[in-house]
């Protein structure tokens, strides 16, 4: 049975059997969204109450090793099932949604949140899951469990930037390669930065992703290197890397007037950003938008770092 059809009959299921699922995938019709367009782009806004567990959730080193772990099993509610991938991996329903189809995939063991060995894992979720993108948040920049390796996913239409991605390739786009095996494109809109790699090739894809890791690693020094990625797979796969300096803008801190519970990971990336406090939402402008995407991305200078890994090989 494919995996597409196997995660929707679990979804129908737990919201049978699991009445925290079932009530939040209901509080998720009622959601309110508004919509913001920029240049080529927009970025839908949603609020959604529910999020504030992750939103909300300190991920510091301290908090983290006091607390049990919500994704190993004998720590989950007993109503959450699972559908076993690759025999290391365990696809459950996501109890507090933004998707109207949203899963975690954890691994069965209690391993680091870390995506250079597990990479080929993402590819293949993303091939087999095709109605869905598949998102990586790493430990610093929106995983709220940065202990215990996971992905997610979600239906792959809820997310603006699939279908904006050839106008913003066509606006911002620089192309890197000039490999016929797989697309290398730098994008920088305004607001994000980062890397389209488009083949189907797994391959390719891998060691284009490890080019980029590597020099990821580089920048980050002792810490995990900040990256959300998007993946998905339409007759190719089409793997959108962000490339990230801080993990939460200064106003997620301030007080008063200023303050916005804004925690970005990768389906902010993906241009739908998800508010659980009704005053954000009501109050959050273009503006804001602009200025707390520019300060969580690198700098132009890492970024033309990045560009140069690739180029160098066309020369």
């Amino acid at each position: 049975m494919e995996y597409d059809k196997k995660i929707l009959e679990l979804l129908e299921e737990q919201r049978l059997s699991w009445k925290l699922l079932d009530d939040n995938m209901k509080s998720l019709g009622a959601t309110r969204i508004k919509e913001f367009s920029f240049s080529h782009f927009s970025f839908k806004v949603q609020f959604n109450p529910e999020r504030i567990v992750s939103s909300g959730a300190k991920v510091d080193k301290a908090t983290i090793s006091n607390r049990r772990c919500f994704l190993c099993k004998e720590n989950r509610p007993s109503e959450q099932k699972e559908i076993i991938f690759q025999e290391d991996y365990e696809i459950l329903c996501n109890p507090f949604p933004i998707f109207n189809q949203h899963f975690t995939i954890s691994h069965l063991n209690h391993i680091p949140q870390e995506i250079n060995h597990s990479f080929p894992v993402m590819l293949d979720l993303s091939k087999e899951l095709n109605h869905s993108v598949v998102f990586y948040n790493a430990p610093n920049c929106g995983a709220s469990a940065p202990d215990h390796l996971h992905f997610q996913a979600g239906n792959l239409d809820f997310l603006p930037i699939p279908n904006e991605l050839d106008q913003l390739k066509n606006h911002y786009g620089e192309s890197l390669s000039d490999n016929e095996d797989v697309m290398i494109t730098a994008i920088d809109d305004g607001l994000r930065k980062f890397i389209v790699l488009e083949s189907d090739s797994k391959s390719e894809i891998i060691k284009a992703f490890n080019k980029i890791y590597k020099q990821s690693e580089l920048f980050s020094g002792d810490e995990p290197p900040m990256l959300n990625i998007l993946a998905y797979y339409q007759q190719a796969w089409k793997i959108l890397i962000f490339l990230r300096e801080k993990h939460r803008p200064w106003q997620y801190f301030a007080e008063g007037e200023e303050n916005i519970l804004f925690s970005p990971a990768s389906v902010d990336m993906g241009g739908a950003l998800i508010l659980p406090l009704e005053k954000d939402f009501n109050k959050i402008e273009s503006r804001d938008i602009e200025i707390m995407f520019k300060e969580i991305m690198i700098s132009s200078e890492k970024f033309a770092v990045y560009k140069e890994l690739f180029k160098s090989d066309k020369k």
